[in-house]
């Protein structure tokens, strides 16, 4: 229950009853009538109150945070964070690594890769394209010198069934998130636009909505990702532009889109002319199965980066744009920073021009595969999601487990996974679960000892287990 009484009079004149009560809000906190650090009725609490939809409630306060304005806190609830809207992004987008917290801990929480000998494949990259600079180097780098490495990353991408593609229709960025934030660029459009996602999603989507002032609609999804049915319903309500999805390796569930369901879903977004963001960054080199993007390739966006396969350090990444948009993705990252920075364009292309990029790909799929293997042994007794060259598995919890319990007494005995929590919208909908990483710069044994922790630790819970 809420420390604070408030009730807000909605008029049937102020418009949509989620903007109504946004500005409502908004007026409370910056009047002093919500101090700063109150805590506001529940959704359901107040949307009884005020005789409306829970749906409503949730809107309103998810716009007030993103604003800065609101702060939810899982299990505790929403609370007054600030009397004014903050400028600019408010959360950090990469999990803090200090090495104080970490001091003796196995850090699951994100996949990193193997260090297969990727210092030393740059090293001779750069000595290599080091003695080729020239006078170029001095102007501002340009697109027309990026020719052939998105030659190259057609033959990277090769492997993929991913539709009519050529040089044209590449556009290189800095790392895969940059991609998605340039795509919100090119298909955002309108004062508060809305973007929909399955309801557990890679969370960089939702940054990069708020710096382009868009709204998220979370939509529900099973094994196979999103419902076809649901995100219907989520178009005729909320009038999307963009879907985002992760069709191949779902992050975090490391579910997979099968072909039926792949079809269903590009039947809707041409229905309601939504533009669709594929983000492929996880997935393995090759795979039979169509990409959404050879499915509608008029609409479908497809991301990838070097991350997950070589190199995070590099931040490079590429889109496969919608056929006949490739210049129309190139002029908006033109607009953004010009062009790759020239040392990172030749480097890149020295390693797929060169055969090392593959090869060290190779490497790091080996290492992955035997950490994957050893992680599904120990832990296999247990409801587990995953795939084969996926480098991170999803467990759902035994009952009597609560995600934020089970992340705290792993943390308790040494070891840090991240729960399904981070990947679901304020006030959605998560299963008591967690994703582990197989983090690839964690020694083996290590590796192994943290596993084991995890499996002693579902096989034995403490016996003062909250439930």
């Amino acid at each position: 229950m809420a420390d604070t009484i408030w009730l807000p009079k909605l008029s049937d004149e102020d418009g949509p009853k989620y903007l109504a009560l946004t500005r409502a809000l908004r007026e409370a906190i910056r009047s002093g009538a919500l101090a700063t650090g109150a805590q506001l009725p529940t959704v359901r609490e107040l949307a009884y109150q005020l005789k409306v939809t829970p749906g409503t409630v949730a809107r309103a306060y998810s716009l007030a945070t993103q604003e800065g304005m609101l702060a939810a806190t899982v299990g505790r609830g929403t609370f007054v964070a600030a009397s004014a809207p903050r400028l600019g992004p408010t959360q950090a987008l990469f999990i803090d690594r200090d090495p104080a917290r970490l001091q003796g801990k196995v850090d699951l929480r994100a996949p990193i890769l193997p260090d297969v000998g990727q210092g030393a494949a740059i090293a001779a990259a750069l000595r290599a394209v080091g003695a080729d600079t020239d006078t170029d180097w001095v102007d501002y780098p340009s697109q027309r010198a990026e020719l052939p490495l998105r030659e190259a990353i057609c033959d990277w991408v090769s492997e993929r069934v991913l539709g009519p593609l050529s040089a044209d229709d590449i556009v290189l960025t800095h790392g895969g998130q940059n991609a998605i934030n340039l795509i919100f660029m090119c298909c955002l459009r309108g004062d508060r636009p809305v973007v929909l996602t399955e309801e557990l999603a890679y969370p960089g989507f939702r940054h990069a909505a708020r710096l382009s002032r868009a709204e998220v609609v979370a939509v529900e999804m099973d094994d196979e990702g999103m419902l076809p049915d649901a995100l219907e319903q989520a178009c005729r309500r909320h009038g999307a532009q963009v879907l985002c999805l992760t069709a191949e390796a779902q992050n975090p569930t490391t579910g997979r889109m099968g072909m039926e369901r792949r079809q269903a879903i590009v039947d809707i977004a041409r229905r309601y002319d939504l533009q669709i963001l594929d983000d492929d960054c996880y997935s393995v080199a090759s795979d039979t199965l169509p990409a959404l993007r050879a499915l509608a390739p008029e609409r479908t966006w497809h991301v990838g980066s070097l991350s997950k396969s070589i190199s995070a350090g590099l931040r490079f990444g590429y889109m496969v744009a919608p056929v006949g948009m490739g210049q129309t993705g190139r002029l908006t990252a033109q607009h953004a920073f010009f062009a790759l920075s020239r040392p990172i364009e030749a480097i890149v292309l020295h390693l797929l021009q060169s055969g090392e990029g593959a090869r060290l790909r190779a490497l790091v799929q080996i290492d992955l595969e035997t950490r994957l293997q050893f992680a599904v042994n120990a832990l296999g007794a247990f409801d587990l999601g995953w795939q084969p060259g996926l480098q991170f598995i999803f467990l759902r919890l035994p009952s009597g487990w609560r995600a934020s319990s089970f992340c705290s007494h792993a943390e308790a005995a040494g070891v840090m996974v991240r729960s399904a929590d981070e990947y679901a919208l304020i006030h959605g909908r998560a299963p008591n679960a967690v994703r582990v990483a197989l983090t690839g710069n964690v020694p083996m044994h290590q590796f192994q000892d943290g596993i084991a922790r995890l499996a002693r630790l579902l096989a034995e819970p403490p016996a003062d287990l909250m439930v």
